[in-house]
C-alpha cells in the first residue's frame, strides 16, 4: 500500500512577547509617559495585524514559517554587557587612531561609550536611545516613529515600536561638519530576540559619516532580530550610512528602514549583507525637497540555505530630485535572494532622474534570484530607468585565469572581488573594504556554509 504523504502545513504564528512584558522592562528603565503612551498605540497597532504569509505580495517569495519561536521570540537583556565579547577587528578605529565615536551593545544591553571631546563641544549628540529619551525628550519625540518608519506599516515595524530593547540616537546640529566617522555595534551572543533602532537626525547643513554593524557568532537555535532605521537628512545635510551585518546562520532579521532627505540635502546609503539564515528587509529613501539625493548601494553574498530579501523604494515628492541604487547578489550553494524595487515619482515632481539596477551572479545550479524592477510615474517631465540581469559566472574568464596558473578558487576569488568592486569602492572605510572581502574569501571557500538547523 503506498505511503500518503501529508504536507506540512505553514503556520505564521505571532512571536510570544506579550505587554506586559514590556511594560515592565519600560516602568523598570524608568521611561517617561510620553514614550510609554507610544510604544502602547504601537502595541495596539501590531495586534491589530495579522502576520504577514505568502498571500501577501511583498512577502510572497519569503517563507520565515520554520522559525522556531520558541527560541527566537525569548527577549533578554544581558545585565553585565562586555565590550570585549565583540571581536578586536571590529571594535577597531575605523580612520588611523582617532576614533569619533563608539557605541556598542552586547545582547541588548549598552557596553561602551565614547565619543572624542572635540565632537562633544560640537553638540554632537551620540548616545543610546534610552538615554537621549529622558535627556533630549523633544527632539526625540519629534522625530521616533514619526516622520520615517511608522507602526501602521508592517507587524514587524510596529513590534519595534512597541518593544525596542536599545537603539542609536545621533543628532548634528546645524551647519556642523563631523570630520570624524561615528561607529555603533549591535552584537547578539545570546539565543533569542533582539529589536534595536537607530535614530539619526541630521539638521541643515549638518554633516556626518556613520556606521552601524549587526554581529553574531554561528548558533544552532534560533535567534531574531526586529530592527528599525530612521535617517533625517536636513536641507543642504549631507548624512553618509554604511550598515554591515554579520549574523550567525541561525538569525532570522526582519528590518525597516527609512530615509528622508530635505531640500538640497543628500543620502549615501549603503548596505552589505552576508549572515542570518534568512533577511526580510524594507529599505526606502524619500526626496521631500526640492534638489534631495539620494543613493542606495547594496552587496550581498549568501551560501548555503540563506535567503536574503530586500525590497526597496525610492519615492520622488519634489521636482529636481535624484536617486541612484545599485544591488549587487553572489549565490552558491541552495541559497536565494529576492529584490523587489520601485521608483515612484508623484505628481509634480518634475524633472526627476531615477535609477535602479540588480544584479545576481550564480555561482552553482542551485542557487536562485529573484529580481523585480518597476516604476511608478505620475509626472510627465522625467526621467526613470531600470535595469536587472540574473547570470552564471562567466567560465571564460576563469578559463582565462587558470590558463595562466591560477588556482580555479583564486580565479573565482579575484572574479567576484572585482564584481563587488563598484559597491565596495563607495564605503569610505578602507579596513571594512578589506572585512568585507575577507567574509567573501571565507563564503567562496564554503567556511561560511552552516546547516540550515532546521
Amino acid at each position: 500500500m503506498a505511503t500518503v504523504r501529508q504536507r506540512r502545513k505553514r503556520e505564521f504564528v505571532e512571536p510570544p512577547i506579550h505587554w506586559e512584558q514590556i511594560l515592565e522592562r519600560a516602568q523598570a528603565n524608568n521611561e517617561p509617559q510620553w514614550l510609554i503612551t507610544m510604544r502602547q498605540q504601537a502595541w495596539e497597532q501590531y495586534k491589530s495585524m495579522p502576520m504577514p504569509t505568502l498571500r501577501d505580495e511583498s512577502w510572497r517569495r519569503t517563507d520565515y514559517s520554520h522559525i522556531n519561536w520558541d527560541t527566537a521570540g525569548t527577549v533578554t537583556v544581558a545585565d553585565s554587557p562586555e565590550v570585549e565579547r565583540i571581536p578586536a577587528a571590529n571594535r577597531a578605529p575605523l580612520i588611523g587612531e582617532e576614533q569619533g565615536g563608539l557605541l556598542a551593545w552586547v545582547d541588548n544591553a549598552l557596553a561602551y561609550q565614547e565619543l572624542n571631546e572635540r565632537l562633544e563641544q560640537q553638540g554632537v549628540i551620540f548616545t543610546d536611545l534610552a538615554t537621549a529619551c529622558h535627556e533630549y525628550p523633544d527632539l526625540v519625540q519629534k522625530h521616533l516613529f514619526t516622520r520615517a518608519v511608522r507602526p501602521e506599516e508592517g507587524k514587524f515595524a510596529a513590534l519595534n515600536a512597541a518593544g525596542w530593547t536599545h537603539g542609536l540616537f545621533v543628532y548634528v546640529p546645524k551647519n556642523t561638519l563631523v570630520d570624524l566617522p561615528l561607529h555603533s555595534i549591535f552584537y547578539n551572543e545570546a539565543v533569542g530576540a533582539s529589536l534595536g533602532h537607530v535614530l539619526i537626525i541630521l539638521d541643515r547643513g549638518a554633516e556626518a559619516t556613520i556606521l552601524q554593524e549587526y554581529l553574531s557568532p554561528e548558533g544552532e537555535e534560533h535567534s531574531s532580530f526586529v530592527g528599525a532605521t530612521e535617517l533625517i537628512v536636513g536641507p543642504n545635510a549631507n548624512l553618509r550610512y554604511v550598515s554591515l551585518q554579520a549574523w550567525g546562520h541561525n538569525m532570522y532579521e526582519f528590518n525597516h528602514g527609512r530615509g528622508h532627505v530635505d531640500r538640497d540635502g543628500q543620502l549615501d546609503w549603503v548596505v552589505g549583507s552576508m549572515g542570518s539564515k534568512l533577511t526580510k528587509s524594507f529599505m526606502q529613501i524619500s526626496l521631500d525637497g526640492q534638489g534631495a539625493w539620494g543613493r542606495m548601494s547594496g552587496m550581498f553574498f549568501a551560501d548555503g540555505q540563506q535567503l536574503l530579501d530586500h525590497d526597496t523604494l525610492q519615492i520622488h515628492h519634489s521636482p529636481h530630485t535624484t536617486s541612484d541604487l545599485l544591488f549587487k547578489a553572489a549565490l552558491k550553494d541552495e541559497a536565494r535572494s529576492v529584490w523587489r524595487g520601485m521608483i515612484r515619482v508623484m505628481p509634480g515632481a518634475q524633472k526627476t532622474d531615477g535609477f535602479q539596477a540588480n544584479n545576481n551572479m550564480l555561482m552553482s545550479r542551485t542557487a536562485r534570484a529573484d529580481s523585480i524592477p518597476g516604476l511608478e510615474i505620475e509626472a510627465d517631465d522625467v526621467r526613470c530607468t531600470h535595469a536587472a540581469t540574473v547570470g552564471k559566472m562567466e567560465e571564460e574568464y576563469i578559463f582565462y585565469l587558470m590558463t595562466r596558473g591560477v588556482p580555479r578558487i583564486e580565479a573565482e576569488r579575484l572574479f567576484i572581488n572585482g564584481y563587488f568592486w563598484d559597491v565596495l569602492e563607495r564605503i569610505p572605510f578602507e579596513d571594512v573594504q578589506t572585512r568585507l572581502l575577507a567574509d567573501v574569501d571565507r563564503k567562496i571557500l564554503g567556511l561560511h556554509n552552516v546547516s540550515s538547523g532546521l
